[in-house]
């Protein structure tokens, strides 16, 4: 039994008894049961590889900063019935546990394969390993507070929550956005950057439960990227799935791929993948959050010289994302066009079984349409296990399946 799965057994026995009661019900759970079989995911349903292969993986983003467990717990529990083929989670051992109790409390549900968990790291400086941070008694007492309505991970508080006396940032709840910094109207906010530590990381990759790694990296700086991947020396091994994610650099962007291909292929005993970061955690703002990824993704499939590797969009996506790349003809297809003359001309081609764009990954657009479910959850009964409340679990699953049905094409078939 983890740490995580413990912490939750400890606080449902504090649940109001009526609380237990409704756990004790099988009519809830086989509420979700049947909106899962009506929305068209059968028990047993494609491997990740699979849907790698036929362009709809999706991959849900806990956040590499973000390390609420209760939260990560119950996201990997929803996105799980939901049918998403991967969940990337901080690089620390307790949320990694907490993901894992997600999936098992889902595949407990109704028997779903297990999805490929991921854990993300950095080379260097990155936007997504950050925290905010401020101290509450250094603001004006007439400040009217824009960082606690602009923060999306309601993780600011000047009077404090629950396990804070004082207030300011709840570390775990801050993955790195920055909104809430340029909004200050003192300054008093500031962003602490760090790197995960590579010895930890490669400890945490020969464990069970993990399958596979992503590395955060801005591309300009090679040393930085190769001291990491000779750092995890053969801790990679056993893993299913090596991820790069990058910003969109331009015309340097395929040298950039093609010199860090050089140096994982050495000893890349895996797929690999390149995560197209369009709008870093921007999903949750709106519709056009998605264009930089797609505009991302346009470039690089119409890219003739690019390293092997299957391509994920990130940053910005939300539930508009797909419908940008069907109007660019990215979606599940095997070839992209050009226009040329008032004609069209192929520009690149793959084996049948392979889709141009493998897939989406979905962060805080996928937390924010849940999160308001275990908020409401976390208001009428605290810190609960979401199956314990079948009703929230059924809003909570029928809020992910629209998300992901946008990529796996549910009842379409």
């Amino acid at each position: 039994m983890s740490l995580t799965f413990s912490c939750f057994a400890s606080l449902s026995q504090q649940l109001p008894s009526q609380v237990h009661a409704r756990s004790s019900s099988s009519g809830g759970l086989e509420k979700v049961k049947n909106l899962i079989t009506r929305t068209g995911i059968p028990s047993t349903i494609t491997s990740p590889l699979d849907s790698l292969q036929k362009g709809n993986w999706v991959k849900l983003i806990c956040g590499a900063s973000f390390e609420d467990v209760v939260d990560i717990r119950n996201l990997s529990l929803v996105y799980t019935l939901a049918g998403v083929d991967c969940i990337d989670c901080a690089a620390e051992a307790s949320v990694v546990n907490a993901v894992n109790d997600g999936i098992e409390a889902a595949r407990g549900i109704i028997p779903i394969r297990r999805p490929w968990v991921m854990i993300s790291v950095n080379d260097n400086e990155d936007l997504h390993f950050r925290k905010a941070e401020f101290d509450p008694d250094d603001c004006p007492t007439d400040c009217s507070r824009p960082c606690e309505n602009v923060c999306p991970a309601d993780a600011i508080s000047h009077s404090g929550k629950a396990g804070v006396s004082k207030g300011g940032v709840l570390a775990e709840r801050c993955y790195g956005c920055g909104r809430c910094l340029p909004i200050c109207p003192y300054d008093k906010i500031r962003a602490v950057t760090y790197i995960r530590d590579v010895d930890a990381t490669a400890q945490l990759l020969k464990q069970d439960g993990v399958d596979a790694i992503e590395i955060h990296t801005s591309g300009r700086q090679a040393e930085s990227f190769q001291q990491l991947w000779n750092g995890l020396g053969d801790s990679i091994d056993k893993l299913r799935l090596v991820a790069v994610s990058l910003p969109d650099m331009g015309e340097l962007t395929v040298p950039a791929m093609n010199s860090m291909y050089v140096t994982m292929k050495v000893n890349l005993r895996c797929l690999n993948l390149w995560q197209l970061d369009g709008r870093p955690m921007s999903g949750d703002i709106g519709r056009g959050a998605t264009r930089e990824a797609i505009k991302f993704a346009l470039h690089l499939a119409s890219t003739r010289d690019k390293p092997k590797g299957f391509l994920q969009l990130a940053g910005g996506t939300n539930a508009h994302t797909v419908e940008g790349l069907k109007r660019e003809r990215l979606f599940q297809t095997t070839s992209i066009s050009e226009k040329l003359n008032g004609g069209e001309r192929a520009l690149n081609s793959f084996e049948p079984s392979h889709a141009l764009i493998s897939g989406v990954a979905f962060g805080g657009y996928a937390r924010k349409i849940v999160g308001r479910v275990l908020r409401s959850l976390q208001s009428e009964h605290g810190y609960a296990r979401l199956e314990d409340c079948p009703r929230h679990l059924v809003d909570a699953v029928t809020q992910a399946l629209a998300l992901v049905g946008t990529v796996k094409c549910y009842n379409e078939r």
